[in-house]
């Protein structure tokens, strides 16, 4: 199985390329270099593994929610590989990619779940519960949504913290979550190696989809939104 994954939903970019169950990745913090850091991340990947887009059976990459330019970007890059190589796509969530991460690094832990949120401006999180299934990979719980920190549904369960959210909305997350999260991380990220992952159990699973239906997901209805509007918000 060999899949190449991309990220950049946030300030984080990544490549990762998935061979045979190894991940290569190439990793970056970066306000505004996506476009110019992320194609270069993916050359490199291909070249040293000496293989073509042809050669790969499927991509991944980080379908959101995140960054409005940033997902484009993501989305706008693994569509011009799959159109030129015919391959098919599994879209990632950015809020799975945290979750498995995490797991992926902590494989002795004692916690299971994750409560995963990222700042989505506004007043508003990305939010979203993951379990670790029997087999290592983050499994959603409920659903994804964007909203206020306050508003937020969860599983009677304990777990950890995870994500931008955390920062923002510390207190008020840790008041509805009273006795279920003792421990949080905020500066934990969605990376490639995450989403290659979870892309390549997707794919296992038969979640690729022909390269027109690879689509962004935002969660907010509106999203367009403007320059002006995003600094007010902000």
């Amino acid at each position: 199985m060999k899949l190449l994954a991309v990220e950049t939903a946030t300030e984080a970019c990544s490549a990762a390329l998935y061979i045979d169950g190894e991940i290569t990745e190439r990793f970056s913090l970066t306000a505004n270099e996506h476009t110019k850091l992320i194609l270069p991340m993916i050359d490199t990947l291909m070249s040293e593994a000496g293989l073509l887009p042809q050669q790969l059976d499927a991509l991944a990459f980080g379908c959101g929610p995140g960054s409005f330019t940033g997902v484009r970007i993501a989305t706008g890059v693994i569509q011009g590989i799959a159109f030129g190589a015919d391959l098919p796509v599994v879209p990632i969530s950015t809020l799975a990619a945290i979750a498995q991460d995490y797991f992926d690094s902590n494989d002795n832990m004692e916690q299971h779940t994750a409560f995963t949120a990222m700042d989505a401006r506004m007043g508003e999180i990305f939010w979203g519960v993951y379990n670790r299934d029997q087999f290592g990979y983050a499994a959603l719980i409920g659903k994804e949504v964007v909203t206020l920190a306050e508003d937020i549904a969860f599983p009677d369960l304990t777990g950890i913290g995870l994500g931008s959210g955390w920062g923002v909305y510390e207190e008020i997350l840790m008041l509805r979550l009273a006795g279920k999260v003792k421990h949080y991380e905020v500066d934990i990220r969605p990376r490639a190696r995450a989403i290659a992952r979870l892309g390549a159990r997707g794919f296992e699973l038969g979640f690729a989809v022909a390269v027109e239906l690879a689509m962004p997901v935002y969660l907010r209805d509106k999203v367009a939104k403007t320059e002006a509007e995003r600094k007010n918000a902000g």
